[in-house]
């Protein structure tokens, strides 16, 4: 009867320990943008790839959109645990405190996509994700989404035009020192709610890349877009410290494999897409895209590089100047 039970045993033990091993770690990926953007689409390959390497082991769930977290609730539900993965935009480390981050808001900061690459694959972007850390905040790669336009209900040809109206920010000291600069009134909105603040008037225009612009249907209420490049967008895909270091070794390798690929994916896809969306907005006949002047590009210029200066004592002056160096060793000055 003992070794009868003991066979019995066994045998449950063993089937309890094929199901838990059947069982697959799940990730929550969780952003604010739709699935048919960089970002999204981007998020979508990780899921395939993930999957994918790691035969089945790992369960990548994707929320895009908002539909599980806004603005200001995902940040605070990755660092209790209750999503694993975001990609938020790179102005939302400011507020959490890590305000070296807002470098990435400051206008004119990047003049090219090479300047911006050796900052996000190089030292710096290496020793900015080091920084989340004490965050319980792992940083694995950063995602590109362009640069941005700006768009209101008035044509903004000059820095003089922007003056009294209410801009939608992200919640960021650049962004808000930025459009003050011009004259402007930023208001701290979140993403989801900026399309209904632009139809009702509560806030007047918004800047953004063309994909996020086109893909939020926020240029059927703006009768005026001006492709600008006065500023970047990018992304950070983070993850929970304490979960990722959890990873058994072999998934987390297969997993950072999965992220490299998806990186290259998404800062691949970013220029088409917005090249794409913009000229599908102009199509559209529902707002006037207009380009700036070699002039006009030089008053914006004018207008908004004191930004930097004042916002240096924030982010760290020797961080400014780092990136900088990075475009005169590629030939700007």
């Amino acid at each position: 009867m003992r070794s009868l039970s003991f066979v019995m045993v066994l045998a449950v033990s063993l089937v309890c320990g094929a199901a838990a091993a059947a069982d697959p770690i799940i990730i929550k990926f969780s952003h604010v943008v739709a699935k048919d953007t960089p970002k999204g689409k981007a998020a979508e390959r990780f899921k395939q790839l993930a999957e994918m390497r790691t035969n089945g082991r790992v369960r990548i769930e994707l929320f895009p959109n908002s539909t599980l977290y806004k603005d200001k609730e995902e940040m605070e539900a990755l660092q209790l645990g209750a999503v694993q993965m975001l990609a938020p935009s790179l102005a939302k480390f400011g507020p959490l405190g890590v305000k070296e981050f807002e470098v990435f808001d400051l206008p004119y900061i990047f003049p090219d996509k090479a300047v911006l690459q050796r900052v996000t694959e190089g030292p710096i972007g290496a020793q900015l994700f080091a920084k989340l850390e004490t965050h319980g905040i792992k940083g694995l790669a950063y995602w590109d989404n362009g640069f941005k336009v700006m768009s209101a209900n008035r044509p903004l040809h000059t820095p003089e035009d922007f003056r009294g109206l209410k801009m939608r920010i992200q919640a960021s000291k650049v962004l808000d020192a930025q459009f003050r600069a011009l004259g402007a009134n930023p208001q701290v909105m979140a993403f989801s709610d900026v399309y209904q603040g632009l139809q009702t008037g509560v806030v007047d225009g918004t800047e953004n890349p063309p994909s996020n612009l086109y893909t939020q249907k926020m240029y059927e209420v703006q009768k005026n877009v001006t492709v600008s490049n006065h500023g970047y967008l990018g992304y950070a895909v983070i993850v929970n410290k304490k979960f990722w270091e959890e990873l058994p070794p072999d998934i987390r390798s297969a997993l950072e494999d999965a992220m490299k690929d998806a990186t290259r994916y998404a800062n691949a896809i970013a220029q088409q897409e917005n090249d794409e969306d913009l000229a599908r907005i102009k199509a559209s006949g529902k707002s006037d895209v207009y380009y700036l002047t070699d002039a006009e590009k030089a008053s914006w210029r004018a207008a908004l590089l004191p930004v930097q200066k004042s916002m240096a004592s924030r982010i760290g002056a020797d961080l400014i100047d780092s990136i900088n160096k990075e475009s005169a060793a590629l030939g700007y000055k």
